[in-house]
């Protein structure tokens, strides 16, 4: 079984309105990807993914993109400890 890695991004830029975390939701169940995405009271969004490192990485790729509509301005990224995610989720 490959291994699994954990990842939590800070998303800026025009990502809210635009429907950002449902589209996260939709790229992460393509890509087997657990964890979640949330708004955050800065205007930011937070997401934390968990998966096989070459789904993590189209998922980062992904991300940079977003929905139409969507601007990224910057991802901040950290590694964070692998936990027992069942799905993905949009929190709210």
């Amino acid at each position: 079984m490959p291994a699994q890695k954990r990842i939590e991004l800070v998303i800026t830029g025009k990502v809210q309105g635009v429907g950002y975390r449902y589209s996260v939701k939709l790229k992460a169940d393509s890509l087997g990807i657990r964890g979640y995405v949330m708004n955050q009271h800065d205007g930011s969004v937070f997401a934390t993914a968990q998966g096989e490192i070459s789904e993590l990485n189209n998922f980062v790729k992904w991300c940079y993109i977003g929905p139409q509509g969507a601007f990224v301005r910057d991802i901040k990224k950290t590694f964070g400890t692998v936990k027992d995610f069942r799905e993905f989720s949009v929190l709210y």
